[in-house]
């Protein structure tokens, strides 16, 4: 923990988890507070970058480009986009194991991902507020060390989920392209027939791109807007790994 100049925003700030009140057992000295360590903040934005090209290039793959003109034999785009998007889904599920491994090396923080204090009453309430507070129909709950109530919600139901129905769901289509017998039809093989068809499975799998992608803006809203009107560091802290909280 980093301590500077007291700060009358310090005596305001929410832990989301029982095990940051030793953390906050000093705040009224505290400035800003070291979360994010940087495995997290690498996966963090290599995701993002993962993300990026999987949604791109798998927009591409389920609706293609018109006929390119020339000999087809001169061209070979489709064939980059899906090498673009088989190496980006490498690195995301890669990326997923090892944030997973961090979970359970790293601190506290680095475990929310994985995590939701759902039978805490004060954590519903708690969500309730952020609720209000990001559709303007409520003040701001305070500030937190972490993730707070919703974003950890989003989280994990939404992002963890869909991230792994993707891997399963991204793989057992890439397992089929590999033929019977390959590494990834005899893991993820089992996915095709137990959703029905290999058309079922590639029509949710570009839901679940579409889901990924409401999440990201939504992300990405709530981020920029705490930067704004709240009193704590969001998009910086995912760069340094420190949390500030401002006056």
């Amino acid at each position: 923990m980093n301590t500077h100049s007291a700060s009358p925003v310090a005596n305001d700030v929410h832990a989301a988890l029982p095990s940051e009140e030793a953390e906050f057992s000093h705040s009224k000295s505290v400035k800003s507070v070291y979360v994010y360590e940087a495995p997290v903040r690498i996966w963090h934005w290599v995701n993002a970058l993962c993300i990026t090209v999987l949604c791109i290039t798998g927009y591409l793959i389920g609706s293609p480009l018109p006929t390119m003109p020339g000999e087809a034999s001169a061209h070979y785009l489709m064939g980059y986009i899906r090498f673009a998007h088989f190496a980006a889904a490498y690195l995301f599920a890669v990326g997923l194991l090892g944030r997973t491994y961090w979970a359970l090396a790293g601190n506290h923080h680095a475990r929310e991902l994985f995590s939701v204090p759902i039978l805490q009453r004060t954590y519903w309430h708690e969500m309730l507020a952020m609720l209000k507070w990001y559709a303007f129909m409520g003040p701001s709950p305070g500030p937190y060390v972490g993730h707070n109530p919703l974003a950890r919600f989003a989280m994990f139901f939404v992002f963890l989920f869909t991230a792994l129905f993707m891997v399963l769901t991204g793989f057992a289509m890439y397992g089929e392209g590999s033929q019977a017998g390959s590494w990834a039809d005899k893991l993820f093989g089992w996915v095709i027939p137990l959703m029905g068809q290999s058309q079922d499975v590639h029509t949710w799998h570009h839901l679940g791109m579409w889901t990924i992608v409401l999440f990201v803006i939504f992300h990405i809203y709530a981020a920029i807007r705490e930067d704004i009107m709240g009193r704590q560091s969001i998009v910086s802290t995912m760069i340094s790994g420190f949390r500030t909280f401002k006056n």
